[in-house]
């Protein structure tokens, strides 16, 4: 992990699902150390009580999760809280109900999570175009398929095995952040 933030990633989402709650409050802590360490946000995917255990900047949370509403009462205004949307109207109920910003995907077919329907680039768009909050897109996003999100009015880009399944993280990490830039500076062309 330390090498990724070093290497230039903006942000960290911690996504746990086959460990002990133990393991992972651990895990979180020695995550949000490096993450302090180097001013980089950090969020809990779908578990306030590790977000706040670990002193995380906040959670995130999916469709089928806590309302967002809900979520933000129990970690306060001063915590990120992103949620998870696939549609405008799950957009604009998120930014409604506090989120401050929202993950939206899969963008492209995902070995992260299977069962993960794919959002296609037009409900992209119009998310970007109903929101005032950054949107993130997630899901099968790698050096090959990022270009294709140019013009959408993303603000952002999440990956895992686009970094995490290379060979070398710090040189994926750069190249990714560098195509990042590249889609997102071009945001106000669609």
């Amino acid at each position: 992990m330390e090498k990724v933030i070093k290497a230039g990633a903006t942000f960290v989402q911690l996504r746990e699902k086959s460990i002990s709650r133990k393991e992972f409050i651990v895990e979180a802590q020695e995550i949000r150390k490096l993450t302090e360490r180097y001013n980089v946000p950090f969020v809990i995917n779908d578990d306030i009580d590790v977000a706040l255990a670990s002193n995380a900047d906040g959670v995130h949370v999916g469709q089928s999760d806590m309302n967002a509403k809900d979520v933000r009462g129990l970690i306060g205004d001063d915590k990120i809280l992103g949620v998870s949307v696939q549609t405008v109207e799950q957009a604009i109920n998120a930014k409604e109900n506090g989120a401050d910003y929202i993950g939206v995907g899969a963008v492209f077919s995902t070995s992260t999570k299977l069962d993960a329907d794919i959002v296609t680039l037009d409900t992209v768009k119009k998310i970007c175009k109903s929101v005032s909050i950054p949107v993130v897109v997630i899901g099968g996003i790698n050096k090959d398929s990022i270009l294709l999100l140019k013009g959408s009015g993303i603000d952002g880009v999440a990956v895992i095995s686009a970094i995490f399944a290379q060979s070398d993280f710090k040189k994926a990490t750069i190249e990714m952040r560098s195509l990042a830039e590249e889609v997102c500076r071009d945001k106000n062309s669609y």
